[in-house]
Order: C-alpha cells, then sequence, then structure tokens
C-alpha cells in the first residue's frame, strides 16, 4: 500500500511559503511577546521622524513618509519571513525618489505625491515579479565583504546626509566628500545651530549610554526625553531649533496615480531602479542577520 499525501496538509504548506507570517504565528513563544510590544513601541517612536525626514529628502510633503509605513508594515507581518526586519523609508532610496520626483513636478507637491506613488506601484510590481520568477539566488552571489561594505556604506552615506541637521542648517547634496567638505565650510563659517547640535548629540549620548543595558529602551526613552525638553523650554521659538510643527489627522483618500503619458517613462524607469536598490537592500540586510541570527532565510518559493 502506498500512503497518499494528505490534501490539507499541502495546502496549509503552501499557504505558509507565500504567507510567512502565518508559520511565524503558528511557532510564536509568549516569552517574545514583551520585547516584541517594546520593540514596536521603539520602531515606531523612530518611523516618525525617520518617515517624515526621508519623505522630505524623496521630493513629497513629510506627512506621506508617515503614511507609507503603514500599509508595508502590516503586509510584511504576513509576507515577510523575517522576525526582526520590517519594512519602512529608507535613506538609500531617497535618492533616487528625488532625481525623477524633482524635476517633473515643478514645485507642485500632489504632482510630486503621484510620480512617487506611481514609482511605488512600479517598484511593487517588478519585486512581486523577482519573486515569481524565482530570482532571489541573485543573492548567492553577493559574497560577505561586499554585504559588510554596503552595510557600512549605507551607514556613512545616512551619518553624512543627517550632519547638516544635526547642527540646525541645511545643504544641497552633492555627494559625501563634497557634502563634508560644505559642511565643514557652514560649521565654520557661523552657520551652526549649538542648540540644535546640543539636544542631537545630548540624544545620542544617551542612547549610546544605555545600549548596555538590554531591559532599558534607550532609543525609545531618549526620543521622548528630547522632545520634552524642546518643548518645555519653547527651544523652537527661542533658540531656533526646528520642530516638525502640526501634521494632517486622518488618513488621505484613496487614489490611482494618474500621471502625464509624457512622464511614464520615466516614473517606470525610476520605478525599476527603486525595486533594484530595495532588492539588494533588503537581500543584504536579511542575509546579514539571518547568519548572525542562525536563522533559515527563504531566498526563492520552493516548490
Amino acid at each position: 500500500m502506498t500512503a497518499k499525501p494528505n490534501k490539507n496538509h499541502s495546502l496549509s504548506r503552501r499557504w505558509k511559503r507565500w504567507l510567512p507570517g502565518l508559520q511565524i504565528v503558528s511557532e510564536y513563544q509568549a516569552a517574545w511577546f514583551p520585547r516584541d510590544v517594546m520593540a514596536g513601541l521603539v520602531l515606531a517612536t523612530m518611523l516618525v521622524p525617520v518617515g517624515i525626514a526621508y519623505a522630505l529628502a524623496s521630493g513629497v510633503p513629510g506627512i506621506y513618509g508617515l503614511y507609507a509605513t503603514i500599509v508595508p508594515l502590516l503586509a510584511y507581518a504576513l509576507f515577510g519571513p523575517s522576525r526582526i526586519l520590517v519594512l519602512g523609508p529608507d535613506s538609500s532610496l531617497a535618492p533616487v525618489i528625488l532625481a525623477v520626483v524633482f524635476p517633473l513636478s515643478g514645485g507642485d507637491a500632489m504632482r510630486a505625491v503621484t510620480l512617487a506613488s506611481m514609482m511605488a506601484v512600479v517598484s511593487g510590481l517588478v519585486c512581486v515579479l523577482i519573486g515569481v520568477l524565482r530570482l532571489g539566488f541573485i543573492t548567492e552571489l553577493l559574497s560577505k565583504p561586499i554585504r559588510y561594505g554596503y552595510m557600512n556604506g549605507i551607514a556613512l552615506t545616512v551619518l553624512i546626509s543627517q550632519m547638516p541637521k544635526l547642527f540646525g542648517f541645511s545643504i544641497d547634496a552633492a555627494g559625501p566628500l563634497r557634502d563634508l567638505a560644505r559642511i565643514t565650510e557652514s560649521v565654520l563659517g557661523g552657520k551652526a545651530n549649538w542648540t540644535s547640535f546640543a539636544i542631537g548629540a545630548g540624544t545620542l549620548a544617551a542612547i549610546l549610554l544605555l545600549k548596555p543595558y538590554k531591559r532599558i529602551p534607550g532609543l525609545l526613552l531618549a526620543v521622548v526625553a528630547a522632545t520634552v525638553v524642546v518643548g518645555m523650554l519653547n527651544l523652537d521659538a527661542s533658540a531656533g531649533v526646528k520642530v516638525l510643527g502640526p501634521l494632517p489627522q486622518g488618513l488621505p483618500s484613496f487614489a490611482l496615480p494618474i500621471i502625464n503619458f509624457a512622464h511614464l517613462g520615466e516614473a517606470i524607469i525610476g520605478g525599476c531602479a527603486v525595486a533594484m536598490v530595495a532588492f539588494a537592500d533588503t537581500s543584504v540586510l536579511s542575509r546579514t542577520y539571518a547568519a548572525r541570527t542562525r536563522t533559515r532565510l527563504l531566498t526563492r518559493i520552493r516548490r
């Protein structure tokens, strides 16, 4: 006699392959819950300023950076195979989006949002196509030196891009080395806001000092403390410390990103570029953390 495959078991396995989040839920341990809650609070605290900042760096209004973090996080809970990686605004994508949005929008904020939305749709379709064609094996060609070099390069780029904000002024991005030169010139020229620097440096110092204490959410405490200090001392008015200010309430209405046909080609090319950068970025990070945490990484869908 031969054993017949259980259709329900086969269907369950297929769903878990396409929805890894279900597999994580089925294996979830109660001991993870307190840390997951704390990680969620820290992540939410970080995504508010980061989402707004990267949206502005991409050429769209800051509030859309917050909108763009809601659906991807919910979707990744189902489709994402990792418990420690999340989806959100990324510094490596901002220059790619800005290169398309800035010249085509002509200063119109809503046109910029429409162009960026079309790029997001294109990049999403390309990433789905990569998954359907099982092209995850491409990441196997990336060696460890490439992965670590890529991660450190991103960290260095983000560090340089945030230094002007730390000193309370802005510059036109022109490349890391030239940006460093312009930052140095601006600081020596007396453009630095030392109150802004003190707030930023103090926040960074608090995060680093509290980092060894695993049970203390240093990142969350540092951000909350800095926010309270700026608010109580009214530093935005008295010392020129820039704050986010009021943001629109509620969610935007759903609308298809209809753009000028003449701009369609550039939006498609830009969306493909975003997909390629996001694919490489996520693949590198996922492989690095999978090796560090000794967890299995799904690079392709297997039959």
